[in-house]
């Protein structure tokens, strides 16, 4: 399977979460990719979307490789397998720390302004990126969403490795994937168009999925 962009992914998925509708759930987006992929879901569902806000930390010298994730709330979380292989120091993880910290307060203000993080408090949180690949920062989410309340948290995304499911055993009560291929090395393999997502899209997209949810009042 490959999908044509991040909305066609969405909408495929989407079909996978169907038993979730009626329910008590908020679908979470990844910034950025996952955002697209989850205003697709959310719209499916009639549900509340909102943006759950995470950063890898990839190894010093390979950057697109993960050696961990962070999250609001000091939530940090280690591939120490990793890490130690590759010897990297423990300073080196610091500084890559840091750097994304003060990315993290920059999308936080940029996205969510003022507003406090979703009220999870008993419901369903729906975790969505656009594909799994190490799995550390759809990890960190969930550790977060249990922070803030969670009574369930799933996982979803297009298209993850087939083990998958190992890495969130302990971390999420159900692993939603659409396409778990025999053979895995980037997630953009499985994309025609795997372009990044803009800050204005995010922005855009969550203003649009306030639309369908009770009590919005239309602009004039």
């Amino acid at each position: 399977m490959r999908f044509t962009d991040r909305e066609h992914a969405g909408r495929v998925l989407a079909g996978e979460l169907d038993h979730l509708a009626g329910r008590p759930i908020v679908i979470l987006g990844l910034p950025r990719g996952g955002v697209p992929v989850g205003f697709e879901i959310a719209r499916a569902l009639a549900a509340p979307l909102e943006v759950l806000l995470v950063r890898k930390l990839g190894v010093p010298f390979q950057p697109e490789l993960a050696m961990g994730a962070i999250g609001e709330g000091g939530v940090r979380v280690l591939d120490e397998q990793r890490i130690e292989r590759l010897g990297i120091r423990p300073a080196a993880v610091d500084r890559v720390e840091q750097r994304e910290r003060r990315e993290l307060a920059r999308q936080a203000e940029r996205f969510r302004g003022d507003a406090r993080p979703a009220d999870l408090e008993g419901k369903t949180a729906v975790i969505v990126d656009d594909g799994i690949a190490t799995g550390a920062t759809a990890r960190a989410a969930c550790l977060i969403t249990r922070h803030l309340g969670a009574g369930r948290v799933v996982v979803a995304a297009p298209v993850a490795p087939r083990d998958a499911s190992a890495v969130f055993a302990e971390v999420a009560d159900e692993l939603v994937v659409a396409h778990t291929p025999r053979r895995f090395a980037a997630i953009g393999m499985f994309y025609r168009d795997f372009s990044p997502t803009p800050d204005r899209s995010v922005v855009e997209l969550l203003e649009r999925a306030r639309e369908w949810m009770p009590g919005h009042e239309p602009e004039c």
